[in-house]
């Protein structure tokens, strides 16, 4: 009997005080009486995991074998692109806020042994954990020492330098920003390659600008929020560095945290494998 409310392991839905549940000896996931025969797979003796912070750089969450992309990251893009590739505005369009809030709480609490998203009926839910979570870290995957760099290598109109300039700064990146900079690179690739989502490299760049490359500090001056706007007179050749990404139909030009995620996706989908494609294994949800 459930003294303390607790998620399911399985739906994630709250078993409520008093209820009858199951819950096992070994890796202590606890479960609806109901769900026992969905449960995944028999499990291995493991010590208990610790809950995640609410808050910390990209490293606290991260595995401690490569490639270091977080599991919560992992689940979230196995769940999106198992059943979300064929939905419109992926990531664009919201999911609920409080389903959002309750999801990426639940997420946290668990640590590494995350309950099943598959429960979550909407896909843009589980489009909304994954951005809030990016969103939440202590400092974006661009990190603040390398952000006026990122800036500066995005801004070169040739695009061979321009993209000899990026993979040289994504090298630099810290190992978990730079893997989970990789793993996401080649997932928003295979959501702009579905023509159902209808999100091309312009739409998924505004959406993932301001959440993975952000500002140069954790509380921007309105100075710096104001320098992160289009530039359409300013900057010589951003006609030009914009057609690159194959988004010159768009009337806007874009702002800089825009034009940089623009120009990664731009990078050939060899160059980020290299960073998590050998080990691509590794990151299947246990």
């Amino acid at each position: 009997q459930v003294i303390r409310p607790e998620p399911c392991g399985v739906c994630g839905s709250r078993i409520r005080f008093g209820k009858a549940a199951v819950k096992c000896r070994q890796c202590q996931l606890l479960l609806h009486v109901k769900c026992r025969e969905q449960c995944p797979s028999l499990c291995m003796p493991q010590p208990r995991y610790h809950a995640w912070p609410h808050a910390g750089v990209l490293a606290d969450f991260a595995p401690h074998t490569p490639p270091l992309v977080p599991l919560l990251v992992v689940q979230c893009v196995t769940e999106v692109e198992k059943r979300g590739l064929t939905e419109t505005g992926l990531y664009r369009v919201p999911g609920a806020e409080q389903l959002v809030r309750e999801w990426k709480r639940r997420l946290l609490q668990a640590g590494g042994v995350l309950p099943a998203l598959s429960s979550v009926s909407d896909i843009h839910v589980v489009c909304g954990v994954l951005k809030d979570f990016l969103r939440g870290l202590k400092e974006p995957l661009v990190t603040f020492s390398l952000h006026p760099a990122f800036l500066q290598a995005a801004d070169i109109p040739d695009a061979a330098a321009c993209s000899t300039a990026l993979c040289q700064l994504v090298s630099k990146l810290p190992p978990a920003n730079r893997d989970t900079l990789a793993f996401l690179m080649l997932h928003l690739l295979r959501v702009s390659n579905s023509l159902d989502c209808k999100m091309d490299v312009f739409n998924l760049s505004r959406v993932f600008g301001p959440t993975l490359v952000g500002h140069s500090s954790a509380n921007p001056t309105p100075l710096v929020i104001m320098e992160d706007t289009p530039r359409q007179c300013k900057v010589r050749g951003v006609s030009e560095i914009w057609s690159v990404s194959g988004c010159c139909h768009h009337s806007h030009p874009p702002s800089l945290s825009v034009q940089v995620v623009a120009r990664l996706l731009a990078l050939p989908p060899d160059f980020w494998k290299g960073f998590v494609g050998v080990k691509q294994e590794n990151l299947a949800p246990a």
